[in-house]
């Protein structure tokens, strides 16, 4: 996970997540709505890159 702007974020995330398998995330400060993005990014076994940006 990455993040752009004035918030922060907090993670625990292991390595690999398996399927069926969550993570915690928490977003902190800054005004998230007006200039945060979040984007997660995957690999499945396929070798293919999967990402997904959230605008707050």
């Amino acid at each position: 996970m990455s993040i752009a702007g004035s918030a922060s974020l907090r993670v625990s995330s292991p390595c690999s997540i398996r399927p069926g398998e969550a993570v915690r995330a928490s977003l902190h400060g800054g005004d998230a709505a007006r200039d945060t993005l979040l984007v997660v990014r995957w690999f499945p076994p396929d070798g293919r890159e999967y990402l997904w940006q959230v605008s707050f």
